[in-house]
């Protein structure tokens, strides 16, 4: 080896071995645990998005206990299954609190589970971190904090969004339909989104609900057929989603754009008729999401473990996304804070925003919600891969409106 190359290498030995000296690591987190209760869908209707957020939280927890934990002391989750069931949701937050004695408790998904929590927290005066709560008003309590990056107006800043990359698009449409669940959130969002099209001069040809956990999608299809409309908005959750999309294909109909709410995204991209597909998300595995090394490490972890959980696709996008932003803003809270206090961490979040991988998030609307403004992007199916489309400055390179 030339006696340059000896001569470099030798003072970079020197400088790396300075920095480790200066830098030593961590100390392994010891004493009691900081034990973390909380609830998820891992059955019944929202299971297949309970498990995103399932193994996100396993692998945040892993994270947290290799570094030092949190204020020192190991993390422990303490993790129930509610079946997607509000009812068991509130029973089971009862139990984490007075039974399992939890330090601090974070929230189940989906809106009508966190709205059971939140009543919980609130009788036992808990701070509630959530992430997939979609209906802001009702969220009085005020130790709640949510972290999903939605607006305090999700009925009127996501239909603006969606409309705003339509009218965009080469062909905007000039007709709607829109179909969707009954359950809280996506069925508030969904009305937000029928006034919006109204107000934009789109010509509504169908209006179509469902009750939460319907399975026959054959009378909604066939009516979408009938009427023809340019664009479909589904306000679904889940898999609710990929049924109305196998009914329409079951007789031979496919609309030439449909956007999903909340969709469990790994299933909706492999589907069958999910090309071009479009739904809401907070991010995506391109830049300038990716600029974050937090969530490149993120990344790598959520495929090794999603791979190994059998998920249908193992990007992180939208809900692994605002879950892992959920645990950042408690590690945040609590370091912030330097307690584990309930009182001390929501005084925190109140004073201070959190850079997670999502955005900037922050605290100092009403209720907790910021108005008028939120995270989501629109992205689309596009070959097989997740890609926003819009806003411009959030798109993947060369990526734009995919039509028919």
């Amino acid at each position: 080896m030339p006696a340059a190359n000896q001569s470099v290498r030798a003072v970079f030995g020197a400088l790396l071995a300075l920095a480790l000296a200066a830098h030593p690591a961590l100390a392994a987190p010891s004493g009691p645990p900081v034990r973390i209760g909380s609830t998820l869908a891992l059955t019944g209707p929202l299971a297949a998005t309970g498990l995103v957020h399932k193994i996100v939280g396993e692998i945040y927890v892993e994270q947290l206990n290799r570094k030092n934990g949190l204020l020192g002391r190991p993390v422990e989750w303490v993790l129930k299954d509610d079946q997607s069931r509000p009812d068991l949701a509130r029973t089971l937050y009862e139990q984490l609190i007075t039974v399992d004695k939890v330090d601090l408790i974070m929230g189940p998904y989906a809106t009508a589970n966190i709205l059971s929590a939140m009543g919980v927290a609130q009788r036992y005066n808990k701070v509630l971190i959530h992430h997939t709560f979609g209906t802001p008003s009702l969220a009085k309590y005020e130790m709640q904090f949510p972290a999903g990056g939605l607006a305090g107006d999700p009925d009127n800043t996501i239909p603006r969004l969606v409309f705003d990359a339509l009218a965009a698009s080469a062909m905007p449409p000039k007709s709607v339909a829109v179909v969707t669940s009954k359950f809280p959130s996506v069925h508030f969002i969904s009305l937000g989104a029928r006034e919006a099209a109204k107000k934009r001069g789109l010509r509504e040809v169908a209006f179509l609900e469902w009750d939460f956990g319907n399975r026959d999608f054959g009378p909604i299809a066939a009516r979408l057929k009938d009427a023809k409309p340019d664009f479909v908005w589904v306000g679904g959750l889940g898999l609710e989603g990929n049924l109305l999309i196998d009914a329409m294909r079951k007789i031979d109909y496919m609309p030439p754009l449909h956007f999903h709410l909340f969709p469990a995204p790994g299933p909706l991209l492999k589907a069958p008729g999910g090309e071009n597909a479009l739904a809401a998300t907070t991010f995506e595995e391109h830049p300038p999401f990716t600029d974050n090394p937090i969530a490149v490490e993120f990344i790598r972890l959520y495929h090794e473990r999603g791979a190994k959980a059998g998920l249908p696709d193992t990007s992180v996008e939208n809900q692994s996304a605002i879950s892992f932003s959920s645990w950042q803003t408690l590690e945040a809270a609590v370091t912030g804070a330097k307690s584990i206090d309930d009182k001390a961490i929501a005084q925190w979040l109140r004073k201070n925003p959190v850079d997670a991988i999502v955005g900037r998030l922050r605290w100092d609307g009403p209720f907790n919600y910021i108005y008028g403004t939120d995270l989501y992007k629109v992205k689309q199916n596009q070959q097989g891969k997740w890609v926003v489309i819009w806003p411009k400055e959030f798109a993947a390179s060369g990526a734009h409106l995919v039509t028919p």
